[in-house]
């Protein structure tokens, strides 16, 4: 996408320099022409329709094409690609933890492969900060509270630096890292080079059962809760009559606020882990109920008599 931001960025400077140039070239020409002498009078202009037209429509019609332009360039910006890895990625006063779906973890540093899409899945720990990469043109804020996207595909190998860039409290200016951008086999290498976690999915499922949460979200009918199988990114009937699409700050408010939308036919029993639980573990929860991916039957939010990978249904003892 850089070349793209700089190419618009370009096309700005340049246009601005014209008008700048032009005015102060016409400036400077009427200044000469019109100075004050005997007989010498500039002509007064009333009415003239093509001067209102001329300097209505060209200065709209170049507008227009920046904001298409520009438009452009956002959307392509904020729509990731189907398919993109994703990092986690954790921002703390002062340092950026991240963890790919593979289950490694890094602290200000990102090791990603050239020529793949890279989708980055943010949220703050404390404070609002800012995910800047200069090299790549993208930077996003990251909240507390909720999750915010970025994505990118690196084109060239190298490391490229990672910066705050908002002001999130005395060691802000420390607050720097670094996007390590591999070829493809060296990235497998790096992968397969560190200590075996398992996926943040398998973390996630690890915590789904620890913490109680298969007891209400069955694979069978007998739930007291939804059934989670297919659920992520489909639309969720609420017992207010709304339709919310469960995306990952959906399962993030469910987990946190599970009062706050209440899926139809079911009750606000679910407790708050509001406290109880890390980003990091907030994370592994919402890339397992997202590895959870068999397409459900009927409306999400249904319990589905199928449960997934194989496991076997729970049975009311």
């Amino acid at each position: 996408m850089a070349g793209n931001v700089d190419a618009l960025f370009i096309f700005l400077l340049m246009l601005c320099g014209f008008m700048c140039l032009a005015i102060f070239t016409m400036i400077v020409v009427f200044a000469i022409r019109y100075r004050r002498r005997a007989g010498q009078m500039a002509e007064q202009i009333e009415g003239s329709n093509a001067l209102e037209f001329t300097w209505t429509f060209i200065p709209f019609g170049i507008f227009l094409v920046i904001f298409v332009w520009a438009a452009f360039i956002y959307f392509q910006e904020r729509t990731p690609p189907q398919g993109a890895a994703e990092v986690y990625t954790v921002a703390k006063q002062w340092m950026w933890k991240f963890q790919h779906e593979e289950g490694q973890r890094e602290i200000n540093e990102l090791h990603v492969p050239v020529g793949r899409d890279i989708r980055v899945i943010m949220t703050s720990q404390d404070v609002i900060h800012s995910f800047y990469v200069p090299a790549f043109r993208i930077k996003q804020d990251v909240l507390p509270g909720r999750y915010t996207v970025a994505w990118f595909r690196a084109t060239k190998p190298g490391t490229y630096h990672l910066f705050c860039a908002e002001y999130c409290g005395t060691m802000h200016s420390g607050m720097i890292g670094d996007v390590v951008v591999m070829e493809p086999a060296q990235y497998q290498n790096w992968l397969g080079g560190g200590a075996a976690m398992g996926s943040l999915a398998q973390t996630g499922q690890g915590l789904f059962m620890s913490l109680g949460c298969s007891t209400c979200h069955r694979f069978d009918t007998q739930g007291r809760g939804p059934n989670l199988t297919g659920v992520f990114g489909k639309p969720v009937l609420l017992e207010d009559g709304r339709t919310v699409t469960a995306d990952e700050n959906y399962i993030r408010e469910s987990i946190l606020q599970p009062a706050a939308k209440v899926v139809s036919g079911f009750k606000p029993i679910m407790p708050t882990f509001q406290g109880l639980v890390s980003e990091e573990q907030l994370n592994a929860l919402v890339a397992y109920v997202k590895s959870l991916s068999q397409p459900p039957t009927g409306v999400a939010g249904t319990p589905n008599l199928k449960p997934p990978n194989g496991q076997k249904p729970e049975i009311n003892r």
